[in-house]
């Protein structure tokens, strides 16, 4: 967790961003983002989203161990025997993440395949809109105050600014291609 408060300092001087003007962006006080910066502990997915749009890039550039400079490419190809896996950790509540197109920057779109956990832990929601795909087993999906039952093929699309969750049903881990769409990146 330590590396994502480093490469948010990172990025942000990258960006040639002052704490001020990222408080701006984020609706964040400065003194807070001062505090992340320089925290052992990453801070919660919604300020991680908050702070990745103002930088212009993906959340999982903030888990990348190694931070290329910002640069525009108009393709991003991943070959999958080098795709990232990020195991449960406490910022994402129990989810595994795998990491696509992780090197793409600027974009609006943040791909991910997710293995759903066997229970919920807490309630999600961000600014933009969400498209999940049921690849393997059934997912419990909650949003709001509905509950909906998706197994292997459905899909749903969302307005994910909604509390929302989801945890695997059956014997085997559901896994789910997501898409997030963020409304807001910073292109300077």
């Amino acid at each position: 967790e330590k590396i994502i408060c480093k490469n948010i300092k990172k990025l942000r001087k990258q960006n040639n961003l002052t704490l001020e003007k990222l408080a701006i962006l984020t609706g964040l006080t400065k003194g807070y983002l001062s505090k992340v910066e320089r925290s052992e502990k990453a801070p919660p997915y919604s300020t991680l989203t908050r702070i990745a749009g103002a930088l212009g890039v993906e959340m999982t550039t903030m888990l990348s161990k190694n931070i290329e400079p910002l640069t525009d490419v108009r393709l991003c190809l991943s070959r999958g025997k080098n795709r990232k896996i990020i195991k449960e950790t406490s910022q994402f509540s129990g989810y595994d993440y795998e990491i696509l197109a992780e090197n793409k920057p600027g974009k609006n779109m943040e791909p991910f395949i997710i293995h759903a956990p066997w229970e919920i832990r807490k309630m999600y929601s961000h600014e933009g809109e969400e498209f999940m795909y049921i690849m393997e087993g059934s997912l419990e999906f909650l949003y709001g105050e509905k509950t909906y039952v998706l197994e292997k093929g459905d899909n749903v699309y969302f307005d994910s600014c909604v509390p929302h969750s989801g945890k695997s049903l059956g014997n085997k881990k559901a896994r789910l291609l997501v898409v997030i769409y963020f409304y807001k990146r910073n292109r300077q």
